[in-house]
């Protein structure tokens, strides 16, 4: 009996122990590797989805209906340019005036915003992106009051974007490029003569230069329009805002004249922190300025975020070693200076470059910007307070150059479609390497057009409000002579 209860007990445990075993076979096998199996059919991408994913034209079949994600994605974007007027622009130009006029800086960036939000309602939207008046100059009247801008795409410039999100993206661009100005002018030009001059110059200048780059009817929009007589291209606005504001900015400054004291008393930054802070805001909103100009949350605002980030940071390092190895220090206004001017150069190609040519980019950002603020300013010794026309009149001349050589089609399939890249010439100025040819005709006109619009601007507001505040009210200081307030309190 003991013999076969051992014989029986020793049974179970092997039973037992192949149960066990039996058991990790069935448990694991479905972790195994299937057997091998003819692969299942792909199925056909829906056509919808597919202009959805590749920002294309959806058909007749979704006609009027925007895209919910780049719908979003553009209303962050318009978000971002706006901070970058309010707050952004207003502490660095505001940090790098003295105390006295700190308060002027941030109400010409406040009374501008407003004044051009109305001009843009009221008529400024559909002079640039309107095309009823067929003119490759100014756009149309059909959407003056933003009558029927609505959710539903103008498939005219975004197929999955709402028009009303479009327009509001575009006002962003048309309040700071005016803003822009100020920094050439701050502390010596009335408020009253600002707002006057802004108004005439969003008419005269910004609103023909912005249609003839962007609208869809415009002299110079060679990605999106067929017959365009010139087949230049500015992705984010070097020739609309950065040229054009700068340019301007330098003729104004020389009529208006120096500060009083200029040369003879330091007029340092009151706060370079404040001017720190305002770089950051700059840099963080300038990704909706141009990943945002793709107008889609596609590849190549994906491509415009890259070559942002690289521009910007490389040419606010090379500004800022070249202090160094030429005086001594790296200062923080340097530092922000480049960052700025990378940004600037960067601008009109960042959708059209690769990171190779965004590298180029912001090395050249961070030389002749540098160049111009330092050298330049002080042999002709124009008074531009905050080297407006050095950064962005320079920087996006330089900008609009470059890109007419660095320009690729790797990155930006619009640079050789079958549709209006080869209608007018674009495609093979790409090609074959002529597009900087283009890019230099663009160049003249917004030359042309803001040099020659900024005398006759200024010399009517000077006689009609005039320009300058009394000699006494720009001792003691803008911020208390036009806005009864002071900056700090101490």
């Amino acid at each position: 009996m003991k013999i076969q209860f051992q014989h029986l007990t020793r049974s179970l445990k092997i039973s037992g122990i192949f149960a066990l075993l039996g058991m990790f076979v069935l448990v694991h096998a479905e972790d195994a590797p299937a057997p091998a199996a003819a692969p299942a059919p792909v199925p056909a991408v829906d056509g919808a989805f597919a202009a959805y994913a590749n920002n294309t034209d959806p058909g007749a079949g979704l006609a009027g209906v925007a895209g919910p994600g780049h719908n979003g994605f553009m209303m962050i974007c318009a978000a971002l340019v706006l901070f970058m007027t309010l707050p952004g622009l207003a502490l660095f130009y505001g940090g790098l005036v003295r105390k006295k006029n700190v308060l002027s800086v941030l109400a010409q960036c406040l009374g501008i915003t407003g004044l051009v939000t109305i001009m843009w309602w009221a008529f400024g939207y559909s002079l640039v992106f309107g095309t009823s008046y067929g003119s490759p100059y100014i756009g149309g009247s059909e959407f003056f009051l933003l009558k029927g801008v609505t959710s539903a795409p103008n498939t005219n410039y975004a197929y999955w974007i709402s028009q009303n999100v479009f327009s509001m993206y575009q006002l962003m661009f048309a309040i700071i490029t005016p803003a822009l100005i100020v920094g050439a002018i701050a502390e010596r030009m009335k408020f009253s003569a600002i707002l006057l001059f802004v108004t005439l110059w969003m008419l005269v200048v910004y609103f023909p230069l912005a249609h003839m780059v962007w609208g869809a009817t415009g002299l110079m929009n060679g990605v999106w329009n067929a017959d365009a007589a010139i087949p230049a291209i500015d992705f984010a606005g070097g020739t609309v805002v950065h040229m054009s504001s700068g340019w301007s900015a330098l003729v104004l400054c020389l009529i208006l004249g120096p500060r009083l004291g200029f040369g003879k008393e330091k007029m340092a930054p009151h706060s370079l922190v404040l001017c720190m802070v305002g770089t950051g805001m700059l840099y963080v909103g300038w990704y909706g300025f141009n990943a945002g100009s793709a107008l889609a949350a596609d590849g190549v605002a994906a491509n415009a975020f890259m070559t942002t980030t690289l521009a910007a940071s490389t040419a606010g390092f090379v500004w800022g070693m070249i202090e160094k190895i030429t005086r001594g220090h790296a200062s923080v206004l340097g530092f922000c200076s480049g960052i700025v001017a990378g940004l600037v150069v960067i601008t009109p190609a960042t959708g059209f470059v690769d990171s190779t040519g965004a590298m180029i980019i912001g090395v050249l950002a961070g030389v002749v910007p540098y160049l111009a603020c330092t050298k330049l300013k002080s042999i002709f010794k124009y008074d531009d307070a905050l080297d407006t026309f050095g950064v962005h009149a320079v920087g996006g001349t330089l900008g609009a150059l470059l890109t007419g050589f660095l320009a690729t089609a790797s990155v930006n399939s619009n640079l050789v479609s079958d549709g209006y890249a080869k209608k007018n010439g674009l495609a093979a100025l790409v090609t074959d390497g002529g597009l900087w040819v283009a890019q230099l005709k663009a160049i003249g006109i917004t030359l042309v057009l803001s040099i020659v619009g900024t005398i006759i601007l200024a010399y009517i507001v000077k006689a009609v409000v005039g320009l300058r505040p009394t000699p006494e009210a720009e001792q003691q200081g803008l911020d208390i002579t036009d806005h009864s307030e002071e900056g700090y309190i101490l």
